[in-house]
């Protein structure tokens, strides 16, 4: 493309295309597509799988721990979604096959958990639990 030569003004047709394409550029840069909308608690709570996690939970915090259990094990064979829900789950198992004195199965529980969450990490009271926080420390060491 020849530039104009100094002094020289470009074309008015180069002056509108050099706008125009400005113009769509401004376009598709303020062109946004609209956020997802967010994912609450009663659209997963329905989920057969999510319905089974939250009343796992609700079973583990009333110290129903065989419940609990058998609810842990049917969200995670209904497929849980989240990846976080999932390592909870196995968190979950860990806790209570470690309560329970089996700690093999414990840290079995521990290793799945880290695998569906490679950002799973328990929180600073749960990891200093005397009872799991050393099954814990040895699946993920400080």
């Amino acid at each position: 493309m020849k530039t104009p030569a100094a002094g020289r003004r470009p074309s008015r047709r180069r002056l509108q295309v050099a706008l125009a394409s400005a113009a769509c550029l401004f376009l598709v840069a303020c062109a946004q597509t609209p956020p997802a909308a967010p994912v609450g608690l009663l659209d997963v709570s329905g989920r057969p799988a999510e319905k089974a996690l939250l009343d796992g939970l609700k079973a583990y915090d009333d110290a129903q721990y065989e419940s609990a259990e058998r609810l842990f094990r049917q969200a995670l064979a209904l497929g849980l979604a989240s990846a976080k829900d999932r390592a909870e789950a196995h968190k979950r198992l860990a806790f209570i096959h470690c309560a329970a004195g089996r700690l093999d199965l414990c840290e079995t529980e521990f290793r799945v958990a880290r695998h569906a969450d490679p950002g799973f990490v328990l929180g600073r009271a749960e990891a200093g639990h005397p009872v799991w926080g050393p099954v814990y420390r040895k699946v993920v060491p400080d």
